[in-house]
Parts: structure tokens; C-alpha cells; sequence
């Protein structure tokens, strides 16, 4: 049987909790999974290209070291998602849901993505319970003004937004 990656495409600006839980989960369907960190030009991200990949290979390495599954990579796109699939032998694409918002976006890419590649199956993963109402966007706007993270971030990401910051 052909080897099933899987490709979880974001910003990960900063990588959140929510992003863990939903690596963790995707590695039990999947035999090996590329975390994609998005270029984003379209974008102003808060950590260069370099710190947000610096921040999920973090994680990465907890969550391979603790995994009995497929491994983890991280890499870099900033091609079609599905050219960038097709560059990496993947079968299927992982995104998370949290809201009827993020499932109006989500309908819409799968479409679009089908056209660009059949072959290649969109698979998402409800947050988690505790996980749901996380946004990276939000986590930015609390630590920007002096508030609590550490339910929000792993440790690593908290101390890397205090220090943005400071």
C-alpha cells in the first residue's frame, strides 16, 4: 500500500494550540504529514517566515517524540496548494473546522481545489472542544495587549509573542 501523506496547510502565525491538537489528530489518518507553512505575501504576518518555521518545528519534535503514528515534517509553500501537494506525493489535504465561518471558506477552496485536483481528498477535522474559539489572530490582539496566552499557545510560541511584545 502507497504510502498517505498528508499536507496541513496555514500561516501558523503564530502556531496555536488548536493547530497541535489538530497535528496530532491528523497524524492518526495519515502515514506522514507536511505541516505547509504558507509564504503568505498577500499577508503581514507578526513572525518572519523563519520564526514561524522555527516555532512549528518546535512542536513538531514534542509531537514526533510522543507519536506512535506517522511523523511530521514542516516545509514551506508558496505555490497553489495543490501544485505544491502534487510536489509532495500527497493524497489528501487537512484543514480544521471551528465555525460555520470557517466551513463557508472551506466549501468554497473545495471546490475550487477539486477542479485544480481530483485525486487529491480534502479531509477535515473538527477543533476540538477546548480548542474551538482559538484564532491566531486573537491570540496576537490578547498578547499585543499584555494578556494571558499560555492556555492559547505551547510555551515556546508564548515566550516568542511576549517577546515580540516587549
Amino acid at each position: 500500500m502507497a504510502e498517505r501523506i498528508a499536507v496541513y496547510p496555514g500561516t501558523f502565525d503564530p502556531i496555536t494550540n488548536g493547530h497541535v491538537d489538530i497535528i496530532r489528530r491528523a497524524l492518526r489518518i495519515c502515514d506522514r504529514l507536511i505541516v505547509a507553512v504558507a509564504e503568505n505575501i498577500g499577508k503581514t504576518p507578526l513572525f518572519t517566515l523563519d520564526e514561524r518555521l522555527a516555532l512549528v518545528e518546535h512542536e513538531l519534535r514534542i509531537v514526533n517524540g510522543a507519536n506512535d503514528g506517522g511523523q511530521a515534517q514542516v516545509k514551506v509553500f508558496g505555490n497553489l496548494l495543490m501544485h505544491f501537494a502534487e510536489q509532495n506525493d500527497a493524497v489528501m489535504i487537512i484543514r480544521g473546522l471551528r465555525a460555520v465561518s470557517d466551513f463557508d471558506y472551506e466549501f468554497q477552496m473545495a471546490g475550487m481545489n477539486a477542479r485544480l485536483n481530483p485525486d487529491v481528498e480534502m479531509v477535515y477535522l473538527m477543533a476540538s472542544e477546548q480548542q474551538q474559539f482559538i484564532a491566531s489572530r486573537l491570540v496576537k490582539e490578547i498578547a499585543s495587549l499584555g494578556g494571558d496566552i499560555e492556555s492559547f499557545v505551547p510555551p515556546n510560541t508564548a515566550t516568542a509573542l511576549r517577546a515580540k511584545f516587549s
